[in-house]
């Protein structure tokens, strides 16, 4: 028992001595140290810091995606690549309202939906107008899917949806911009030549990053979805939600087996429709970030290897000087073994030690990097895998070009160590 413990303890001492060694050899040569390490230092960082970029990037898309929502389905008309229906009229394509009668029922997966459509047209109130306003008919479970609160009043009613009330919400922007009553519920305003009652004020659109939102000149009224088609019978789209972003994919092919029946869609013939889903779109986009961020790693890791060749010449021109060292240590009985792992040992500190100034160059470049403006990456950050994985290829850096030097040292013939000049 004692002989199989002594075997590890053994080995574990003789490299703790080596790093001894190596770590007083590297400060007796602080200079060439620290120029040898430069290479491992600059690739360092620069892996660190693009990998923080690009997270902080992806960090900030998905937030917008969560604001976004990730469980919405879109479904809209589209002419298919080929069959009866490729050269068809835009009549026999384009959605009607009966084709989503009773989706809820027969989709266990969907939550809700809502039929838009929408048009820009002037808006007045008083002696006040708006030229162009975003005018967008909706249904009752549109307010739930984009999570867009009343500031004031009411949403649509049922009522108001099936006998298609000339009735409106509004967003702050436009009630200011028409210099309407803060509590405005109750009031007219024109919309082309229709007059509309509002009924409430619906909370500004999320800002995103990437996606806009958030205060600006784009004027919103809303409508009930049945009152605008009773109006122009518009072409329109569908959005809907799934109970939860997992059921999405379930909820895609509920809603298709659904609307190709309501369509009268023959067995064999494609869709007259699509359905997206943006958690789809969700995980295409992670799968893109992760190929990016390996690449992009990858080249600027290049200098990694760069800075590992400047570590094999330099632990070269070490093994040179140290020739003689290297003879007296065999000669009073030092093991080849001893030898390689101190020489080894030396180049993986050097590396280490690269590696954890790259770290912390890296970090400052971060901290700069989130405070370019309207650059967006105020999210950026080092993630601990990228920390663990850049020291980690430090230490196998010098590992690698540390070898050789280590091999040729540890191979000297005593007798010709000593003999050199």
């Amino acid at each position: 028992m004692r002989f199989l413990l002594a075997i590890p303890i053994s080995f574990i001492r003789l490299v703790i001595q080596s790093i001894g060694l190596a770590t007083s050899q590297i400060w007796a040569n602080k200079v060439r140290s620290v120029l040898t390490t430069l290479g491992i230092i600059i690739g360092v960082a620069s892996v660190t810091a693009v990998i923080a970029a690009l997270t902080g990037l992806k960090t900030t898309i998905m937030s917008d995606l969560e604001t976004f929502g990730t469980n919405k389905i879109f479904i809209g008309p589209q002419w298919p690549d080929k069959g009866p229906s490729k050269k068809a009229s835009w009549r026999l394509i384009k959605f009607k309202p009966e084709h989503f009668d009773g989706l809820l029922q027969h989709c266990p997966s969907v939550q809700d939906f809502t039929r838009i459509s929408g048009f820009n047209e002037s808006v007045r109130h008083g002696e006040y107008s708006i030229e162009s306003a975003s005018i967008t008919g909706v249904d009752t479970g549109w307010i739930k899917i984009e999570s867009r609160g009343l500031l004031e009043g009411r949403p649509f009613s049922l009522v108001d949806e099936t006998q298609g009330r000339r009735v409106c919400l509004i967003d702050p922007l436009l009630r200011d911009k028409l210099h309407m009553d803060k509590d405005c519920v109750g009031e007219f305003i024109t919309i082309g030549n229709n007059t509309f009652r509002v009924v409430g004020v619906i909370e500004e659109r999320p800002s995103m990053a990437f996606g806009g939102g958030g205060r600006g000149e784009n004027f919103e009224v809303f409508i009930p979805f049945t009152t605008h088609y009773r109006m122009d019978e518009p072409w329109f789209h569908v959005v809907a939600a799934s109970k939860s972003p997992p059921l999405s994919d379930d909820a895609k092919a509920e809603i298709t087996f659904f609307l190709r029946k309501t369509r009268r869609i023959k067995p064999g013939n494609p869709n007259t429709f699509r359905v997206q889903t943006v958690e789809s779109e969700v995980r295409v986009f992670k799968r893109v970030m992760a190929t990016i961020t390996a690449v992009a790693g990858g080249i600027v890791g290049i200098s990694l290897i760069v800075g590992g060749v400047g570590i094999m010449n330099i632990m070269l021109v070490s093994v040179s000087e140290r020739t003689r060292e290297i003879g007296l240590r065999k000669a009073v009985g030092a093991r080849s073994s001893a030898i390689l792992t101190q020489f080894l040992n030396e180049a993986v500190v050097l590396c280490c030690v690269g590696g954890l100034f790259g770290i912390g160059f890296g970090q400052l470049i971060t901290i700069a990097v989130t405070k370019i403006p309207n650059a967006n990456l105020d999210q950026a950050h080092i993630p601990g895998w990228a920390i663990l994985m850049s020291f980690g290829f430090s230490a196998v850096v010098g590992i690698f070009f540390g070898m050789f030097p280590a091999v040729k040292a540890a191979r000297l013939d005593p007798i010709e160590a000593l003999r050199h000049e």
